[in-house]
């Protein structure tokens, strides 16, 4: 048979195969190229509301069991979930953030207002040691943001000195002075927060320039340290283009930030547990809206960065509701509901995917404020449905991503759709394979055929799923364990290298095979 006739025929089976397989997910298990960052996995902890004071630091003299001021409870949960980097002092809160307050004598440190949350006194009881010594703790690697909008480069330097120089210098010894004999490893620098913003409201161009200037002795005093360029507010697509044209060799990465917004407007952005199945699908279908951005926001990088030298660094993102009820509207305290969870792993899959490019994220944020981790009152804290997202996910860090291709329903909703299932696939050092998967669809439940080209499969070493009773259910400090991750019986294997599963209505699952 002549080699033209061989091609057809394999060409038409595919075609067949293809416009027979319904529900499937083929997972090319021998083709991964680049590795998914566990940094990907990142935290974002601000001075505000009830984030640092409260949340992780409650101090010393507290009545709540604490480690040395940092919430017992919290940094057990916090440890447990691995988290790998952690960003601080903000958000808006870093532009107005000078370090001096915060080191020294707790009570010489002086008092400041925090203009852009709430107005309340900061008595920086919390600082650089604190949080310097939180990161070892919880074996995170610090992301600091520096102040430019207010601050000076000097004022930088001398941060960047006090922390990570083991000179004779004056910020060194003045870090001794204060107890602290060794440098910390910092690794990551944010070269200010939101400049087109909060951070000072400048034009590209602008920032551009002073950010060259920032950087250029960031990098003098800090030859370690990987150098983030402030970047775009979601679609500013023209914010990336100048950056990456002007000052693409003065940084290492360059920022976006994205939040998801289910109701009409930032001015009304909807309730974080009072909702009906349209602000459910608006939720899940603007979160998705992140796969467009960082593809457009790496296609222009690429123009101009074809190697990819920098990263792509998502260092804000998560759905933003309205406050909970009764509480302080600048402490952005809201509750995180099963949605979130669904919006959490759609999030994280897109990420994945774009491993190539996308090397850091940085969800926001880690306790009481916006898509938090944990949510405490008093004594009692819990574990959101976003939290377990993440332990869930975690077979994800540092592995290789696999391609695969999906072939699965759609979830309609009133005349629009998105797509039901959302998946993410790797391959660990030792062999074994996380896969992981979300329906969206709060109705169905999905039977997906999961096909492994390539390998063959021994056992099923883990299965979880995480759903609820509905898909606003939330943990509440009544009911901490109403979304908690439990074992998924409906999987098993079809064959040396698949598996079939029905994944439930409004659900995320985690598998682990080998």
């Amino acid at each position: 048979m002549k080699k033209w006739h061989i091609a057809t025929l394999v060409l038409f089976a595919c075609f067949i195969s293809t416009a027979l397989a319904q529900n499937t997910l083929e997972i090319y298990a021998n083709a991964g190229e680049h590795r998914i960052s566990k940094n990907i996995y990142g935290h974002f902890a601000e001075h505000l509301g009830r984030c640092i004071y409260d949340g992780i630091w409650v101090g010393p003299d507290s009545d709540i069991p604490n480690v040395n001021g940092y919430r017992k409870d919290v940094l057990e949960a916090l440890q447990a979930l691995q988290i790998p980097v952690l960003r601080w002092p903000g958000g808006c809160f870093a532009d107005t953030y000078h370090w001096m307050d915060g080191i020294g004598p707790t009570e010489k440190r002086p008092k400041i207002k925090n203009v852009f949350w709430g107005g309340v006194i900061e008595d920086n009881s919390f600082g650089t040691h604190e949080f310097l010594n939180l990161c070892e703790l919880l074996g995170a690697a610090p992301y600091i943001s520096a102040n430019v909008g207010s601050g000076t480069v000097e004022e930088m330097v001398n941060w960047i000195v006090y922390m990570t120089s083991d000179e004779d210098v004056p910020m060194a010894n003045l870090r001794r002075q204060n107890g602290r004999e060794k440098p910390w490893d910092v690794k990551f620098i944010g070269i200010g927060n939101e400049s087109w913003g909060c951070g000072g409201e400048m034009t590209p161009e602008h920032y551009a320039d002073l950010m060259k200037t920032f950087s250029s002795y960031a990098r003098l005093y800090g030859r370690n340290l990987t150098r983030v360029g402030c970047g775009a507010n979601s679609e500013d697509y023209n914010w990336t283009n100048v950056m990456m044209d002007k000052a693409a060799r003065h940084m290492d990465a360059l920022s976006v930030h994205y939040y998801t917004i289910a109701g009409e407007s930032w001015s009304n952005k909807s309730s974080a547990t009072d909702f009906g199945e349209e602000l459910y699908f608006r939720g899940i279908q603007h979160g998705l809206r992140m796969e467009e951005l960082v593809s457009r926001h790496s296609a222009i990088m690429d123009q101009h960065d074809s190697r990819q030298r920098l990263g792509l660094y998502v260092d804000e993102w998560g759905i933003w509701t309205d406050v909970e009820p009764g509480t302080n509207p600048g402490f952005l305290f809201q509750q995180n509901s099963l949605r979130d969870a669904l919006i959490a792993a759609t999030t994280l899959d897109i990420f994945n995917k774009h491993c190539d490019r996308v090397r850091m994220a940085n969800i926001a944020q880690t306790v009481n404020v916006l898509q938090a981790m944990i949510l405490t009152q008093g004594d009692k804290m819990v574990r959101t449905p976003t939290y377990h997202v993440f332990n869930m996910y975690k077979g994800h860090k540092d592995a290789l991503m696999l391609p695969s291709h999906l072939s699965a329903p759609d979830y309609r909703f009133n005349g629009d759709r998105i797509p039901a299932i959302s998946s993410s696939a790797s391959l660990s050092d030792d062999g074994s394979m996380t896969v992981t998967l979300s329906n969206a669809d709060p109705n169905n439940s999905v039977s997906l055929h999961v096909i492994f080209m390539g390998k063959s499969i021994d056992k099923i070493q883990d299965a979880q799923v995480l759903t609820a009773p509905a898909v606003n259910s939330i943990n509440s400090f009544e009911k901490p364990d109403t979304v908690v991750p439990k074992v998924l019986d409906a999987v098993k294997k079809s064959s040396n290298n698949s598996l079939q599963i029905d994944v439930p209505a409004k659900s995320v699952v985690a598998l682990k095979v080998k």
